[in-house]
């Protein structure tokens, strides 16, 4: 058949197929935009071969098959214009209006995103697929159309962009597909991709499956036969379907629960539909009747729908022989919904439609991915949020006042925190799970009821992110911590410069606007926020800082020397170490300070102010050098847990560290470390790393410690970094 016979024909059972649920005017727009592309890209020719309007006929064709709107198949037809001819988008809303020329431009402004790019560049990709996806969610459909009909005709392209094209599939749209609920689209990418990304493997299952099938569909009959027979018995219309496993389910399945071939094919499939939701559940009850439910296996997904939309009962049941079988029961509308998800019933028919469910919860989804955008430090963060969005298993659990919130399974109760409002999230303390007090670390399990207790004032705690797995909670303790790490580095970096600038009898408040922001332009910085943040970070040091604010001054005053300096900046005072500083202070590792103890502070780079104890060794040599070092005392309010080392010589005796243990948790002090070492058959060293509050608690927990029996010398102890490494760190800030 020649090619252009071939595609009037097409053309022709496109237009009857419309005919179906679109009136007359609808069916001929669709038309006229077939014709208009097909002028556009006359001479275009595919590398198959055929003329180029075969495609966006086919991707039309496809929209279609799912009763999309007019204003898609529009879209679809014209998906190309303007990026392979010279159409603009003015002559496409000139002759199709403006919803459709946005259409075709979001579609087009999709066609430019490349995943095969580095990560980088893929992230960044995503988050303009999640752009347009949330001006009009039509976009992803005709762009998830268009890439079905290419995966289709796979076959022309090169092994390494055949490929490429297919794991970009299993990547990006299958996960997509399945998120808005298009289960049929989402099993022919994975067919289609996992066939061109591993063709032996998928020959090689393809083989297997059909060396059972002989044997399986003579079980299935019989099943299916039992099954329908029941029905009969209980007057309970419907249809019984066996349905076959799709390679790629297997292979994933062999890989990821690490299960033979056979194990898998044990399990026979069948999905009963039926004309109601009350039918649904009479139906369960027969077929539970009729063989023995699986415990633990049954999920009611139509009370509590997953979050595309869809809609079914699942069981699991020992059928005849014991054979294990896995069955659906959903109704008509359930089942076109599972498999054309936010497509099924598309209501963009008029303006007054209301959307429907799938449509109302593919909306959140998007609204959520750009909330998680606006959050994300960065694009690679960002994907790495969606992709844990992308690839749910679901669990189901209760607020105190009976409201369903859905959450990827490993959730905890700060995800569920987070669900309910970002200020919940950020502000949670505690977790009652169940009525009784649980861990924030604890997961969730479905039909738990989670109440959360939050105080004001509270913030999120880094140590979160090890155990929070929703991309929202993840992204929004991510943005807190930045910008708390950011205000506090300002506030630190503002403390540091005038803490400098004192030391030239000076304040910032009496530094002229003009001499700071030449200071800033110097530093080529876009704000004193940022060079302030930088001291803070300890990034810029504030002596020099202050050294430039001032220089006119100091030209002036030649006879302000550096001992004037150093005497006026003691006169002024030191830093007060709080303890509650957070991200941008630190304590030394080398002599662990604790409240009570002299000390004096360093900038550190990316770390802002390191805290030594005064007469720390491995500092002894730069503490009178005011660019590296600022004199700091304890705040009399200071507050927290601090390390400390101790070193316990004792006697070998049985149970001895037990008897240690107990003693010092008995003072309220944590052990963090223990090890030992043998000094010879009956004395042993015990290194012990604590926390406690302060000099005070520390005396108490050394008094107890010397009170045991066995205990000969208990002492303090500095690690033994030495001066070269400190030296070698300092001379990073010169």
């Amino acid at each position: 058949m020649r090619p252009a016979v071939a595609i009037k024909k097409t053309v022709d059972t496109l237009v009857d197929d419309l005919a179906g649920y679109l009136n007359k005017h609808q069916v001929n727009q669709v038309r006229r935009a077939f014709y208009f592309a097909e002028q556009a890209h006359d001479g275009q020719i595919r590398q198959s071969g055929e003329p180029y309007v075969t495609h966006p006929l086919a991707v039309a064709t496809i929209l279609s098959e799912m009763h999309m709107d007019p204003e898609s198949l529009t879209a679809a037809m014209l998906h190309d214009v303007i990026e392979d001819t010279g159409i603009t988008k003015r002559a496409i809303r000139n002759q199709f209006g403006n919803s459709v020329a946005e259409l075709v431009d979001g579609v087009s402004k999709l066609n430019k995103i490349d995943f095969s790019t580095r990560a980088e560049a893929q992230a960044e990709n995503f988050q303009k697929m999640a752009m347009a996806m949330a001006k009009d969610l039509r976009v992803i459909l005709v762009k998830i159309a268009d890439r079905l009909h290419n995966m289709r005709t796979l076959d022309v392209l090169t092994p390494e962009k055949r490929r490429r094209v297919a794991r970009e599939t299993l990547d990006i749209y299958a996960p997509i597909a399945n998120r808005l609920g298009m289960n049929d689209v989402r099993i022919e990418f994975e067919e289609l991709g996992f066939g061109a990304l591993y063709p032996m493997r998928a020959r090689r299952i393809n083989n297997a499956v059909r060396s059972v099938r002989g044997n399986r569909k003579e079980i299935l009959t019989k099943i299916q036969t039992a099954i329908e027979a029941c029905l009969d018995r209980e007057d309970l219309p419907g249809r019984c379907l066996g349905r076959e496993k799709h390679l790629y389910s297997i292979y994933e399945k062999m890989r990821l629960q690490q299960k033979p071939f056979s194990e898998i094919m044990d399990v026979y499939a069948f999905r009963i539909i039926v004309g109601s939701v009350d039918t649904c559940y009479r139906v369960l009850g027969a077929v539970h009747s009729l063989y023995k439910p699986v415990p633990g296996r049954f999920k009611d997904y139509i009370a509590i729908p997953k979050a595309n939309g869809y809609q079914s009962l699942h069981t699991s049941l020992f059928s005849m022989h014991g054979v294990p079988i896995e069955i659906q029961i959903r109704t008509e509308e359930m089942e076109a919904m599972a498999n054309n998800g936010i497509a099924a019933h598309w209501l963009y028919k008029s303006r007054d439609a209301l959307p429907n469910n799938a449509h109302h919860r593919a909306r959140e989804w998007v609204n959520g991915l750009l909330d998680m955008q606006k959050n994300a430090g960065n694009s690679l963060e960002f994907i790495e949020n969606v992709k844990i969005d992308l690839f749910p298993d679901e669990i189901y659990v209760f607020s105190p006042k009976g409201t369903i919130l859905e959450l990827p399974s490993g959730s905890t109760a700060v995800d569920f925190a987070y669900a309910i409002h970002t200020d919940v999230g950020n502000t949670c303390v505690a977790c009652r799970i169940n009525r009784s007090l649980a861990p924030l670390s604890e997961k969730l399990q479905s039909g738990q009821t989670v109440e959360v207790i939050t105080a004001p004032g509270t913030r999120p705690n880094p140590a979160w992110l090890s155990f929070v797995v929703s991309g929202k909670a993840r992204s929004n303790i991510r943005h807190y911590l930045k910008n708390q790490k950011y205000s506090e580095s300002v506030a630190l970096g503002r403390r540091l410069l005038t803490k400098a600038l004192a030391g030239f009898g000076k304040q910032l408040a009496s530094i002229p606007q003009t001499d700071i922001n030449n200071m800033v332009q110097e530093s080529d910085a876009s704000s004193l926020d940022q060079v302030l943040e930088e001291i803070g970070l300890g990034n810029r040091m504030a002596y020099i800082v202050a050294k430039r604010l001032i220089a006119n001054r100091l030209t002036a005053n030649k006879d302000l020397s550096l001992v004037a300096v150093k005497k006026e900046s003691d006169r002024i005072g030191s830093i007060d170490i709080r303890g509650s500083e957070g991200v941008v202070m630190s304590y030394a590792k080398c002599c662990h300070p604790i409240p009570g103890d002299p000390i004096i502070a360093h900038i550190s780079s990316g770390r802002g102010l390191v805290v030594h104890t005064d007469d720390c060794n491995n500092i002894a040599e730069f503490r009178d050098d005011p660019e590296k070092f600022v004199a700091a005392a304890w705040d009399p309010d200071v507050t927290g847990e601090f390390s400390v080392e101790l070193r316990i010589e004792l006697e070998n005796e049985r149970g001895i560290i037990a008897v240690l243990a107990t003693t010092i948790t008995s003072t309220e002090a944590n052990i963090e470390r223990v090890s030992t070492e043998e000094r010879d058959a009956h004395f042993s060293i015990v290194n012990l790393l604590l926390n406690v509050r302060s000099r005070i608690h520390l005396a108490s927990v050394l008094k107890k410690v010397r009170l045991i029996r066995a205990v000969n010398k208990v002492t303090r102890t500095k690690s033994s970094k030495t001066r070269k490494t400190i030296k070698k760190m300092l001379g990073a800030h010169d």
